[in-house]
């Protein structure tokens, strides 16, 4: 295959941009959000504010726009609202609005309807959320404005989705709300809820939130999402003699683990953080990945899944064709994605000429495969869109057809366009 050559940036931070568009709605005063991604989670975002009474304007060159309307200042719609496919959407809405006035539903779309939100419900519920989801563990999800205590509470499954509902949740609670969970994740909403004047407090019984008595407006960057930076770098990896750069993209150390992954199978993995932070301090720089000679087989334990949870299907794909064996357990929490990506990626990569086996939390990979092309199912999935379209476009030996390419700008529009430009 054609070595891979460039320089891109891929769009914002899809979790950044979720946490700005809530914490603006909730300030008083506008914000500017810089660097909006405009892809569909996003934009179910968006959909739902407006179906909360705020005024939202959104402009391709100037970013999206937001009048805030105070902690305690949105509207009950008479209709539900709808988070599309988005399940950051709907759990972090349930912690924004279980201390707003009046009741709201939260819907989805059929796979969003299928995924667990009992996990954020219990939580809030020791903050005095009235939380009701008639199909038992999944949406639609009834909220039911109600005073909420501050207390502490221990997330049930390591999700910043989880976490991040009750420190919004805690934002209206009377008194201090700890939040404790027993393996760290990203701390996307930390930083952009200090950003805004929250008081926050890490400790060994976790980390604590002091409710503010209002959030401040302001300008927000959103860096360039290193979730959708990692799919040319799997691509970079997989062609000797390959050279991507990817500009401005974010460097959380919590969304870093793919590419010390990366390192660690042979490829060349560099960053160089920007002069200065992004507005609400995350770091921000460049990204280079350098092709080597082969890739080999590396193991992911329980312990590092929480940092690579959203490139663990990527990871599969260089683990299927490596030097070596490679096993990837503790990534139960897969099965419960827009798919069973347990499942999916197993079955899309068997379908190309791959020798993998599903586990209950992972998968066991023979490597050294040499991959067929073919019809791909990517099961409505915007990442196995995506990793499909990286193994056609760097080491299988025919072309890969991919039933739904679409979905991949749920996450990233001009993917497949972005992907032709490097080679």
């Amino acid at each position: 295959m054609k070595p891979l050559h460039g320089e891109i940036r891929v769009p914002g931070d899809k979790s950044i941009a979720h946490r700005a568009c809530l914490v603006a709605a909730l300030a008083e005063g506008d914000s500017h959000i810089i660097g909006f991604s405009g892809g569909g989670d996003n934009h179910s975002t968006l959909r739902v504010l407006r179906g909360l009474g705020v005024h939202i304007e959104v402009d391709a060159a100037r970013g999206v726009r937001i009048q805030g309307r105070g902690l305690r200042g949105l509207s009950a719609p008479v209709d539900a609202l709808d988070c599309g496919n988005s399940g950051t959407t709907m759990r972090l809405m349930m912690g924004l609005l279980a201390g707003q006035r009046g009741a709201f539903e939260l819907v989805g779309d059929v796979s969003l309807s299928a995924r667990p939100m009992e996990r954020v419900a219990a939580p809030l519920r020791r903050l005095g959320a009235r939380i009701e989801m008639p199909a038992g563990d999944h949406p639609p999800v009834r909220v039911v404005g109600a005073p909420l205590m501050g207390s502490r509470v221990e997330t049930l499954v390591a999700s910043a989705q989880v976490k991040s509902a009750c420190l919004l949740a805690g934002l209206l609670a009377s008194g201090e709300t700890t939040v404790f969970e027993a393996t760290p994740t990203r701390d996307h909403t930390e930083r952009m809820l200090r950003h805004v004047g929250v008081t926050l407090h890490e400790s060994s019984v976790g980390l604590r939130l002091l409710p503010p008595e209002r959030l401040e407006a302001g300008e927000f960057v959103v860096p360039g999402d290193v979730s959708s930076a990692a799919f040319f770098a799997g691509a970079a990896a997989l062609v000797p003699g390959s050279e991507v750069v990817v500009r401005g993209v974010g460097l959380n150390p919590r969304r870093v683990g793919f590419l010390h992954a990366l390192r660690e199978m042979g490829a060349y993995v560099e960053w160089t953080l920007a002069p200065g932070l992004a507005a609400h301090d995350e770091p921000v720089g460049d990204l280079v990945v350098r092709g080597p000679a082969a890739l080999r087989g590396v193991d992911i334990s329980p312990e590092r899944v929480a940092d690579m949870v959203d490139e663990l299907p990527l990871f599969a794909c260089l683990a299927a064709v490596a030097d070596g064996p490679s096993v990837v357990v503790g990534a139960e929490e897969l099965r419960v994605k827009e798919t069973d990506r347990i499942r999916a990626t197993g079955s899309l990569l068997r379908a190309l000429g791959a020798t993998v086996e599903d586990t209950r939390d992972g998968w066991r990979f023979a490597g050294n495969a040499r991959l067929t092309g073919g019809a791909v199912r990517v099961e409505g999935d915007h990442r196995l869109a995506m990793c499909a379209a990286v193994l056609g476009r760097t080491v299988t030996r025919g072309p890969v057809e991919i039933d739904a390419p679409s979905i991949a700008s749920v996450s990233f529009p001009g993917f497949f366009e972005t992907l032709e430009r490097l080679g």
